[in-house]
């Protein structure tokens, strides 16, 4: 079994339904959840929106390749009302990223692990902290935490709650 690290994000329609269903589908079609954040509300990053994001990360144990995740998680985005539009940065009902697959290095032109923009957002470190804060970096070579602590963007990140689960 291996780990994949993933970051879900919504700030389109019922935000906690939708994680919770992304959550759920996740555990149904890619591997089994095993730990999740807590939730956070966030300023969106690289766009302008009057709608904050809900972000969460959660640790999946997975027997399927790093490409069968990506193509599995696309499906449950589809699936949950995710609009793919010309714009990399938009409002989106969800979006799932793969953070980290064990400590393996990908770099296709679908798919790079561990994700590129990670040591800039965050809204991904400091919930990423929650689930695997002692992790080291495979490419960066540094413990996330040390990362989070450097991080050049000062974006709030509110803290939330815990969802459970399923």
């Amino acid at each position: 079994m291996s780990k994949v690290i993933l970051l879900l994000g919504s700030n389109l329609g019922n935000r906690v339904e939708i994680l919770e269903n992304a959550v759920d589908a996740i555990g149904e079609s890619v591997g089994i959840v095993d730990k999740c954040s807590s939730l956070y509300q966030t300023d969106p990053w690289g766009f302008k929106s009057e709608n904050l994001f809900l972000n969460q990360v959660i640790s999946v144990e997975t027997t399927l390749s790093p490409l069968d995740v990506l193509h599995g998680l696309q499906k449950i985005e589809n699936q949950l009302g995710r609009v793919r539009g010309p714009s990399h940065y938009e409002s989106r009902t969800i979006d799932i990223d793969i953070l980290f697959y064990d400590d393996l290095r990908v770099d296709m032109d679908q798919l790079q692990i561990p994700h590129p923009r990670l040591h800039m957002r965050r809204f991904a470190l400091i919930p990423l902290l929650e689930v695997v804060g002692d992790f080291f970096h495979p490419v960066l070579n540094e413990r996330l935490d040390a990362i989070a602590e450097n991080c050049s963007d000062k974006s709030k990140v509110e803290l939330l709650g815990k969802i459970e689960i399923n």
